[in-house]
């Protein structure tokens, strides 16, 4: 057939945008050649509702081999017992969760999204705040961190059954076993949703949430740097004491609610050949390389929110312990999230507006920006690199109406990102790892 020339010049211009900019909003990152492969593989083509030897249709004896692979992995990289691999986003596994756990009305306990949640965890415009009664804790306004006492608190006044742990947007690390003994006390399960630092814990750098939460989900194109996907856990399966969503008196197994809750209960086929990149990069996130990949994203991050300190930038908590920061921009006169993400975006440094908590404007402009250092990692940077960045960005923010700033900027930021090449041997060869 013709090649699309209309949509791969597209791609190609795509291509340049990553080769010659700098990626530091921290919900990206780049995948290997050999990720890349899997997904653009022949397992696009094959139809395989079920699970591993539970099929509807024939034909899945190597999707099912592919399959398996990728949930002996996963479960090997996090030391958890059971896995489904099969969720399409990170959404899609939290859309899962609560599906198999809750009915329609039952009260939930977020992580407010204002204050760095997900819009999975309660918010209005979500099908977790239209279809779930959405109770929220947040930070304290001076220090930035979640007050636990006041998380117990709120979680005796509204009595969720499902409490949810985790964040798209803050930088501390995590306290499973207190969020554990809270949800006992009010008779919850406990579902942590580690997306964005799921490579620092599945390597041991952060709190481990699979010896304290009943169910965990993760995407897998952040830290873990696979493709775009989603996956629930469980450190141990466990019966369904609570009853929920079962028959009057049935007993199941939570993997089983879980399973069935995936297919059919809010995905159809799933996507074979998305799961054999993960499978690939699970793989990956097991080996040495991989290791001492992640320890240098959290000590990027760390140089990075050190020299956008120092620079006069308030960050939310005060610095990270995983890979971002949230940077808050209220003590800069006129620069909004909105305006900070449009002069970056000018000299090629790729960041995106984030709400702060307490946020005075809308969603739409915003007080702050979120920054991440995943991806930059993976092109071989060091916190030199992220000392000089941070140079650039305030730089640019604190002379935000000089529109001969961001070309010149630019030039020097195209200069660093081709002196870490992206692609192996050409943008046709795929991404290095």
């Amino acid at each position: 057939m013709r090649r699309d020339d209309a949509l791969f010049q597209i791609i190609d211009r795509e291509i340049q945008r990553q080769t010659e900019g700098l990626e530091l909003i921290a919900s990206e990152n780049y995948v290997s050649d050999a990720v890349r492969e899997a997904v653009g593989s022949v397992l696009t083509n094959k139809y395989a509702e079920g699970l591993p030897g539970k099929r509807y249709y024939g034909g899945c004896e190597f999707v099912d081999q592919a399959e398996t692979l990728a949930i002996e992995r996963v479960c090997k990289l996090f030391d958890a017992q059971w896995a489904n691999v099969q969720p399409h986003s990170g959404a899609q596994a939290n859309a899962a969760v609560m599906l198999a756990v809750l009915q329609p009305g039952d009260p939930i306990l977020g992580f407010d999204l204002s204050h760095g949640g997900h819009l999975t965890h309660g918010s209005p415009v979500n099908f977790s705040g239209k279809l779930y009664s959405a109770n929220f804790y947040g930070v304290e306004r001076e220090s930035g961190l979640i007050d636990m006492d006041k998380v117990a608190a709120k979680a005796q006044a509204v009595k969720p059954k499902l409490i949810i742990c985790g964040a798209s947007a803050y930088s501390r690390d995590w306290d499973y076993e207190r969020f554990r003994e809270i949800a006992d006390e009010v008779g919850a399960l406990l579902l942590a949703d580690i997306s964005h630092p799921a490579g620092l814990i599945a390597r041991g750098i952060l709190e481990d949430p699979l010896g304290h939460c009943h169910i965990i989900t993760t995407t897998t194109h952040k830290t873990l740097r696979g493709p775009r996907g989603g996956l629930i856990m469980m450190g141990e399966d466990f019966e369904n004491p609570w009853g929920l969503a079962t028959p009057k008196g049935e007993v199941r197994m939570m993997s089983a609610l879980l399973d069935s809750a995936v297919f059919p209960g809010t995905q159809g086929g799933p996507l074979e050949h998305v799961i054999a990149g993960k499978a690939v990069a699970f793989g990956e996130a097991l080996s040495d390389e991989y290791m001492a990949y992640i320890l240098q994203v959290q000590r990027n991050a760390r140089a990075m929110a050190g020299a956008m300190i120092s620079h006069g930038y308030h960050i939310i908590s005060g610095g990270t312990d995983n890979h971002l920061m949230l940077i808050d921009l209220r003590n800069k006169e006129d620069v909004s999230g909105k305006k900070a993400e449009r002069v970056l975006g000018e000299a090629h440094i790729t960041v995106n507006k984030n709400m702060v908590p307490f946020d005075d404007r809308s969603p739409f402009i915003t007080s702050g920006i979120r920054v991440g250092t995943a991806a930059l990692t993976t092109r071989g940077m060091t916190e030199a690199h992220m000392i000089q960045i941070a140079e650039w960005m305030d730089q640019l923010l604190s002379d935000a109406e000089n529109t001969a700033l961001p070309v010149q900027i630019g030039k020097k930021v195209k200069e660093l990102a081709t002196a870490f090449p992206l692609f192996a041997d050409g943008p046709v060869a795929g991404v290095a790892s």
